[in-house]
């Protein structure tokens, strides 16, 4: 007998939401244990999920563009035959289809108006049903007028309570003599909806025997299940009319609840121009788009927008979409530059007996670990915080006070081809060099392969980024904020040295310090940087 797993969405960190950019599965396809099946992006990285159990895909649950967050199912794989799956799936279909035949009766039932009818020349009367324990009802759309030929179950009337909405179907067809409600009124039970004549000349209709109050008293809660099941079939309608929207009281308190004006959707899917959340959730996000488009054009604080240029004008062009990484990264770093006043420091430290000591611990054989230049500096930037608590601070959101931490955690700037990602290096003060070398290889080997975890981006005091690799003698790096500092690194040279008697050949490793100038002034910031530079003289002094 087959066995069915589902496979889902793990742990992703304190993060929901996370976008589907990659689905690399679909139904028949043999999945290998730890095989990608989605790839996620969120605002800081993006990360392969891997399956967590072998076999054949049965379902695949999610499509490119969706958003998922811990706990959603990817995929269901089965180890065994097929043919027991397909009995399976055929048993769910039943069900399915049986609850497709429930659903529409029982909601039809919940809405039904049991109406007053009369027989006086073939015109009846419709009044208002058993509305439970609730009176003086507003009516907030009447949908005919004298003169129209409505078929049995067309929508008359819609009234709206404290709690839903409901509409009043026509329980007969026939032409409409005379309307006795208009939108506004409030009704209650037994009021005159409407008269008309029936379609039938000999027709005789007798008055319907009232439905138990405990089949009716749900009505004003149940309603919005047909609606709602009518709104998802019907077509998008625009809001223009000019009048007071039509929208629900939880519409309303939804719309009041995210701060918007429910008299500027314009955009109704609901029926009859009725608006729904979804369409308050899509202004939400239109406004939204327009105001980074707009902030991103106008390039904050009212400086003049960049013209748009038709380049191929010039010549053959390509155009690449931006990752999502490098999308927000940009915006982060815009809103940085234009908030913080930013200053750069630029020094040098002489790292040659440091480079003498990693080189000799490297050689030994016996070693399990190869430990690089950068690990060095990481625990001398901590201990180096540690003397200057500032450094390893936020300023406050109301920019009133300073927001001291305990703890000390190193970012490293890493580049991927998706973008700049920092993992974060925790409790750098409490590791040794090994431990540390350990973990930096763990991020940097889950950074490539795209499988950060929002928590591994999290928590950090300040940020290495660097350039060593590449080139370079200095640059200017912008601070990642909340954190108030961030430390560059170029390469390391030889360089000649004056000792006072002569010059001595050194090797020296430039460093570019950027920080937060509301919290660090120029003079701290000199400061920390000639004690960084002292333990990068004499790593020994960390040990102090």
């Amino acid at each position: 007998m087959s066995v069915l797993t589902e496979i889902k969405i793990p742990d992703i960190g304190d993060v929901s939401g996370a976008d589907v950019i990659e689905v690399s599965v679909q139904v028949g396809d043999m999945v290998a244990l730890e095989q990608t099946l989605v790839v996620l992006e969120t605002d800081k990285a993006s990360m392969d999920v891997p399956a967590n159990s072998a076999g054949k895909v049965t379902a695949v649950h999610m499509k490119v563009g969706d958003t998922v967050s811990e706990g959603a199912l990817i995929i269901t794989v089965e180890a065994a035959d097929a043919a027991n799956v397909a009995v399976a799936e055929t048993v769910v279909e039943a069900a399915k289809e049986v609850a497709e035949v429930i659903q529409p009766v029982a909601t039809e039932a919940e809405v039904a108006v049991t109406s007053d009818v009369t027989t006086t020349s073939e015109n009846i009367a419709v009044n208002v049903p058993d509305l439970g324990d609730v009176s003086d009802v507003d009516v907030i759309e009447v949908s005919v007028k004298v003169g129209d030929t409505v078929e049995k179950e067309q929508t008359l009337a819609v009234l709206e309570t404290d709690k839903a909405s409901m509409d009043l179907p026509a329980t007969h067809a026939g032409v409409v003599t005379e309307v006795a409600i208009a939108v506004g009124s409030k009704v209650s039970e037994g009021d005159l909806i409407i008269r008309l004549d029936t379609l039938a000349s000999t027709a005789v209709v007798s008055a319907p025997v009232a439905a138990p109050e405990k089949t009716v008293a749900p009505v004003a809660e149940k309603a919005p299940k047909t609606t709602a099941v009518v709104s998802a079939a019907a077509e998008p309608s625009t809001n223009n009319s000019g009048l007071a929207p039509h929208a629900t009281p939880s519409v309303r308190l939804f719309a009041r609840e995210l701060g918007v004006d429910i008299n500027l959707i314009t955009q109704a899917s609901g029926r009859k121009g009725r608006i729904l959340k979804d369409d308050i959730k899509n202004f939400v996000k239109q406004a939204l788009a327009s105001g980074a488009s707009s902030s991103a054009n106008q390039g904050g604080a009212g400086i003049p927008a960049i013209p748009a240029v038709d380049f191929s004008q010039f010549g053959e062009i390509e155009e690449q979409k931006l990752s999502k990484i490098k999308r927000l990264t940009g915006q982060h770093l815009s809103r940085v530059w234009l908030n913080l006043p930013l200053v750069t420091y630029h020094d040098e430290a002489d790292i040659t007996e440091l480079e003498a000591f990693r080189k000799a611990l490297n050689s030994d054989k016996n070693a399990d670990i190869k430990v690089t230049g950068l690990i060095f500096i990481v625990k001398a930037l901590a201990a180096a915080m540690q003397e200057f608590p500032s450094f390893n601070s936020s300023l406050s959101a109301d920019g009133e006070s300073l927001i001291l931490k305990k703890y000390f955690n190193i970012g490293i700037a890493v580049d991927t081809p998706n973008g700049l990602v920092v993992p974060v290096l925790k409790d750098v003060d409490k590791k040794g060099i090994a431990e540390l070398t350990c973990d930096l290889s763990a991020l940097s080997e889950k950074a490539r392969t795209g499988k950060l975890l929002p928590s591994d981006m999290s928590g950090g005091c300040m940020t290495i980024s660097s350039l060593g690799g590449i080139g370079g003698k200095s640059f200017t790096p912008i601070v990642n904020a909340p954190e108030v500092a961030i430390l560059g690194l170029t390469r390391a040279s030889m360089q000649p040295v004056w000792n006072g008697a002569e010059f001595e050949p050194k090797l020296m490793q430039p460093l570019d310090l950027t920080y937060d100038h509301r919290v660090i002034d120029g003079a701290e910031g000199a400061r920390f940087t000639a004690t960084l530079i002292k333990y990068l003289g004499d790593i020994r002094r960390l040990l102090l």
